[in-house]
């Protein structure tokens, strides 16, 4: 393939390319996970790319001052993922997975083979910013390494890794390839989506960065640890965990730390000691500079329920005094809670609070479907707001990862790096000065995230303010790329959650989607996050109410404004989004076709059959099935309840290993629809999880939209 030029995501050209799925999904890259240099002069950042059938992550270093181009760090048949640089920018550590010869069963990765083992590695970095070959830390076989960090000295790491004994697990220790005698179930958490069987808790160890020692273990039981952060002084570490014996039945994260010695030796019996405890959970410590202060994310209400939005909250380091929230008027959640598979969702989010000075901390807000950095100006004497929290990037901004340079020796370079879709532009890295101007402009310093989409039909993203029963409802339509302002066949897509928010940037469905002709609703209805407690607290526990009220006036502005031709409208969702298409086509008959994904048609057996259903549904005030009172409640609320008045050809589209959503809620409507001799197919991913659309194999990713756009064509096309 002839080498890409540098145009940008939304504009044609002479190079103007083919935007289909397979083209779409196979040249897709994504800058998932970065870290920055304490003195600000350079960044690493993950690269993911397509490579054949399966998914390739390299390093590259990308400097933040001058000319000087990209260096890529690593290479190979490999996974690199989790970068974290050492205090004195002289090494970079990581993880690396090696690429399996052959995409292994779920159930094979999930029984001791060691296929997605993640190792650890630590490059070093010479002075003309490229890399020697990277050297291992020695870990046990088959443990996978967690969450990495170094130590303040640069000659320690803390690292989580999973441990001994399994928690479940009968019978001798399975050979690779082989699968356990039995699991013996004692808790509800034995299994999470993309992870399959628990059958290992990560704990926290130290090990020595330099001689390849084995690391060393300090925390055990049958809980986890993440959330790992050092202490300036390097002498202790805290983790997040929930300890107790009855956190599957009712979670509930709390922060602690345990004492290490400077030469990285544990004291005499260390005891962990619980350091950050709200009402709620608590999550992603991080000190202040001197050492007397924590920042996290957390809410401070006991058993909060869906409308509650985590915010920042800091409290004394020692745990010696209350935890308050710095800004409880703000009413947003503190974290990126926007809809874009442009982050590629196969790394978790990094928006840990970062402290600038002794009295100002730095963290992402998700404020309106824009998830941006934000300032706190803190009072240490009640740990409140001194001022009014200050949004520091303006704009239509979507942020994944958040790594802040703080060199104390040069305190005019301080800097905030994101990765971040500005607009509907894909993922690049943007730094963001802290000295200067009161207004920081943004600095877009790579073009390696966004040059794939160059000369690509690219959808035009128009924010609308749709009329509701509870107030306006921002709506974005996304058009063809030049399609002017003539109705045409258009579909409604309703996101996840329900507490996800439609981005400005726009997910891979709706490109394609648009790229075929389509017009795209993308309504943020009564549910959403990031709009305040009010836009959240009516739909809580009367799933199908206001949300579908919304979902139908959003159509019907779009229809209005002479955008949408009303007898040519399809409806589009996964999980949340899925309940929702299930739930619209069988209470209304204005669409032509429907395309639910993962998606919830029963909500008694979907409390016992998600992986997190039993907590989900107490936080969203759905229910419980344990009396009679609980089952009817549920059933009202259950897409499948109204199955004779689907009239509507729908198709299923399901992951087989989802657990989120699992398959069973699928299988009920299309039997039900076969049955009554409804139009209906369903189609079965197998050994995809729950957001197979973003992260599962590429074929795959590439059959499942051919798929969705064929469905819509037969129908909405005649």
């Amino acid at each position: 393939m002839r080498r890409r030029g540098d145009a940008t995501a939304g504009t044609l050209s002479d190079m103007a390319r083919r935007t289909d799925p397979e083209t779409v999904i196979r040249l897709q890259v994504v800058l998932e996970e970065h870290d920055v240099s304490p003195d600000g002069r350079f960044a690493v950042v993950v690269r993911r790319f397509v490579a054949g059938n399966r998914y390739r992550s390299h390093l590259w270093r990308i400097p933040l001052d001058g000319h000087a181009k990209p260096t890529q760090l690593s290479s190979g048949g490999v996974r690199d993922s989790w970068p974290r640089i050492a205090p004195d920018g002289s090494a970079v550590a990581f993880r690396r997975t090696l690429a399996p010869a052959r995409l292994r069963e779920l159930t094979e990765r999930s029984s001791g083979a060691d296929a997605d083992t993640a190792r650890l590695r630590i490059v070093q970095l010479r002075d003309d910013g490229k890399a020697a070959k990277p050297w291992a830390i020695r870990t046990p076989r088959e443990r996978s390494v967690g969450e990495i960090a170094w130590a303040p000295d640069g000659k320690r790491l803390a690292l989580t890794l999973d441990v001994d004994p399994p928690r479940f697990v009968e019978g001798p220790e399975p050979r690779a390839g082989e699968s356990v005698l039995a699991r013996r179930i004692r808790r509800i958490d034995w299994r999470l989506d993309e992870v399959g069987y628990v059958d290992r808790w990560a704990h926290l160890h130290v090990v020595d960065a330099r001689s390849g020692a084995t690391p060393r273990q300090l925390t055990a039981g049958d809980w986890g640890v993440s959330g790992i952060a050092w202490a300036p002084d390097g002498r202790s570490i805290a983790y997040v965990a929930d300890p107790r014996p009855d956190a599957d039945l009712r979670p509930r994260t709390s922060i602690w730390a345990i004492d290490v010695d400077p030469d990285g030796r544990e004291r005499s019996e260390p005891l962990p000691r619980e350091i950050m405890s709200l009402g709620g959970h608590v999550h992603s410590p991080a000190w202040s500079s001197d050492g007397r202060w924590l920042a996290a994310i957390g809410v401070v209400e006991s058993d909060p329920t869906d409308d509650i939005s985590p915010t920042l909250v800091v409290g004394p380091a020692d745990g010696r005094g209350p935890t308050v929230a710095v800004a409880p008027e703000l009413d947003r959640p503190i974290g990126s809670w926007v809809d874009t598979d442009l982050f590629g969702w196969t790394a978790y989010s990094r928006v840990t609070p970062a402290w600038l000075d002794p009295e100002t901390v730095v963290a992402v807000v998700s404020d309106r479907g824009r998830a941006a950095p934000w300032r706190f100006t803190i009072d240490l004497a009640t740990s409140l707001a001194a001022a009014p929290p200050e949004r520091l990037l303006p704009g239509d901004v979507a942020t994944h990862s958040l790594a802040v340079a703080l060199d104390p020796e040069a305190p005019a370079d301080r800097r905030i790096t994101l990765l971040a879709c500005l607009g509907s532009k894909p993922v690049e890295l943007v730094s963001v000065p802290l000295a200067g101007s009161m207004t920081p402009r943004p600095a877009v310093r790579s073009r390696m995230g966004g040059s794939w989409a160059a000369g690509m039909r690219w959808p035009e993203m128009r924010s609308h303010e749709a009329p509701g029963r509870g107030g306006p409802i921002e709506t974005w339509v996304a058009s063809p790329h030049g399609a002017g302002d003539a109705p045409l066949p258009t579909i409604v897509d309703v996101h996840g959650g329900p507490l996800g928010a439609w981005a400005p940037a726009p997910h891979v469905e709706v490109v394609l989607l648009c790229a075929a002709g389509y017009r795209v609703i993308l309504p943020n209805i009564r549910g959403s996050q990031t709009y305040g407690r009010e836009w959240i607290r009516p739909q809580l526990g009367v799933w199908g109410g206001v949300d579908a009220a919304d979902v139908h006036a959003a159509i019907d502005h779009v229809v209005g404004l002479g955008l949408a031709d009303p007898d040519r409208l399809g409806a589009f969702g996964l999980s949340y989004g899925g309940f929702m298409v299930n739930w619209l086509v069988g209470t209304s008959n204005r669409f032509r076709a429907a395309v639910s994904e993962n998606g919830v048609s029963n909500q008694i057996s979907s409390w016992a059959g998600s992986d997190t259903g039993v907590e989900y549904n107490r936080t969203s005030l759905l229910g419980a099935p344990v009396d009679r009172a609980g089952v009817d409640r549920l059933w009202r609320q259950s897409p499948l309840g109204h199955v004779a008045d689907v009239r509507t050809p729908l198709l299923l589209l399901q992951g087989g290993a989802d657990l989120r959503c699992p398959p069973s809620d699928s299988e009920q409507l299309f039997i039900a629809l076969r049955v009554l001799e409804r139009e209906v197919e369903y189609v079965v991913y197998p050994d995809e999880s729950h957001v197979y659309m973003a992260s599962g194999r590429p074929d795959r990713r590439i059959d499942r939209m051919t798929r969705v756009i064929e469905w819509f064509d037969r129908y909405l096309r005649t």
